[in-house]
């Protein structure tokens, strides 16, 4: 790897294009180096993953929404929508926004934290989606998909997007841009222009996590990848980006970071050096916020040995600073301990997490967030008895670039009735690389059986993990079965139309 600093020029400097974030990136995603087998069998885990996921949301409100935009959007020869008969084929953009909200309806794929945040998963609907338009076979799904997790996890150690209240999806529409253009064949100018091009659509506000958290939190990645794919087509009609993207008097660094005096450093392969990032990244047991993963597997260790636990005094979550400032106490949101709140933001809500955690010894990715759940007095009770604090030591190695150090966990203090303490603490979630039970191919394909089971028909199951089997090997044709379709009954309510389906009042 190779570290490259990017900062601000003023107008009068001259930057080369060669010495350009964008073009770098670029340099990256042209370069056909070989995927390492470790990292196609990881891709299959993940495009696993996303399907497992989307068959637990197909149903939910926000992603039918998201369906029934796109089917209005019919093209030949198109992409295919989760839950849909493979027939059935959607222009790749609005195939990737339906897809894209639902793997990201549920906060349950993969995820890396570095310097921000991110869901590299989130890469694989647009890049399929244009791969099955565009006629691709499984050899280019995987280059485009490696070049996407690597450039998405490297702006991810490299750029801080939160501390400026700036939502993460602004490194996944360059990284997916990257990505089409890697499966594409694109050449190294119209991957550069179509990187800052999405760059620069793709930069929202971190309202979307914050607050009266809302369906857009699921529909947010999705926009990213919407908009990298239209930002590649526009490019390769011969249009441009606004240049520099991220070093420019008036881009990305002066004025929605750190300001034009300030320095980042992105670590990018080397030419030749494979496309490795994914296998840094690790997926969800847990539906909800990656910093929770630990804790709902602590909670179930802490259970038994707290006993009763109408005996809790408090219960104190010992943290790093962004468990603590962005889903704990912290984050100063009274919403985070309303039970009236939406799923979205009980999924950013550590304590209660940790709650239910503790009283159910375990996670459901729907019966834990249910509003009866939710709003049982007993679990309020224990939920208003937790806070976070920020621990130095947590949040160093939260930013540790050491593997064996890195950790999302924490230490809870528990005091009971009458000063006792009961106190544990757990680094890293069960189901991380260095956890108690990391997740190989054997997990992954567990997790989609369970999440599929009543909504996917067996034998469609077994067809679409069949070809995740063979990715290296599918044609073109094949291509379009990595999708599932479901029975139209469990495609739940479309409900009001849109603009797009209009046919008067």
């Amino acid at each position: 790897m190779k570290s490259h600093n990017v900062r601000t020029y003023k107008s009068s400097e001259h930057l080369a294009r060669a010495d350009q974030l964008a073009w770098k990136i670029a340099e990256v995603a042209s370069d056909p180096v070989a995927v390492e087998p470790a990292v196609i069998e990881m891709i299959g885990n993940r495009i696993i993953d996303n399907a497992a996921v989307a068959a637990a949301s197909v149903a939910r409100r926000p992603v039918a929404s998201a369906r029934a935009q796109a089917v209005t959007h019919p093209v030949k020869p198109g992409a295919t929508v989760f839950g849909l008969p493979q027939a059935q084929r959607i222009s790749p953009e609005w195939a990737a926004w339906a897809n894209g909200v639902a793997v990201r309806e549920l906060d349950f794929h993969d995820t890396f934290l570095a310097a921000d945040y991110s869901h590299p998963g989130d890469n694989i609907p647009p890049i399929l989606a244009v791969a099955q338009h565009c006629g691709l076979d499984g050899a280019a799904i995987i280059r485009g998909l490696a070049t996407g997790y690597e450039i998405q996890v490297n702006l991810v150690n490299g750029i801080c997007l939160h501390e400026h209240k700036i939502d993460h999806i602004a490194h996944l529409g360059p990284s997916a841009a990257a990505g089409i253009g890697t499966a594409l064949g694109l050449p190294i100018e119209t991957i550069y222009q179509a990187v800052q091009q999405a760059l620069h659509v793709t930069t929202t506000t971190r309202q979307s996590r914050k607050g009266e958290i809302s369906s857009w939190k699921a529909y947010a990645p999705a926009f990213a990848g919407k908009m990298a794919i239209e930002a590649v087509d526009r490019v390769m009609r011969g249009e441009g980006a606004p240049s520099p993207a991220w070093e420019g008097e008036d881009g990305f660094i002066a004025w929605l970071l750190s300001g034009p005096k300030s320095q980042y450093v992105v670590p990018l392969p080397e030419k030749g050096e494979p496309k490795r990032a994914i296998l840094d990244t690790y997926t969800k047991e847990h539906s909800a916020e990656y910093q929770s993963q630990a804790l709902i597997d602590l909670a179930r260790r802490m259970g038994p040995k707290i006993g009763d636990l109408s005996k809790i005094e408090s219960i104190v979550i010992h943290t790093s600073h962004h468990t603590h400032y962005v889903i704990g106490t912290g984050a100063n949101d009274p919403q985070k301990m309303d039970p009236k709140a939406s799923r979205e933001t009980l999924d950013h809500s550590s304590m209660y997490i940790f709650a239910v955690a503790l009283e159910d010894g375990g996670w459901h990715h729907q019966k834990s967030y249910a509003p009866e759940r939710a709003a049982r007095p007993e679990t309020v009770a224990l939920w208003h008895k937790i806070s976070t604090v920020e621990d130095p030591a947590w949040t160093q190695r939260y930013h540790s670039h050491d593997p064996r150090q890195k950790a999302f966990g924490g230490r809870v203090v528990v005091t009971l009735k009458g000063g006792s303490i009961v106190s544990d603490e757990l680094a890293v979630a069960d189901a991380h690389p260095l956890g108690a039970r990391p997740f190989a191919r054997l997990q992954y394909v567990a997790k989609f059986r369970s999440l599929a089971d009543g909504v996917i028909a067996p034998a469609e199951q077994d067809r679409f993990l069949g070809l995740v089997e063979r990715l290296p090997e599918l044609t073109a044709s094949d291509l379009s079965g990595l999708t599932f379709t479901v029975d139209s009954s469990q495609l739940g309510a479309q409900g009001s139309t849109g603009i797009f389906d209009w046919s008067g009042r």
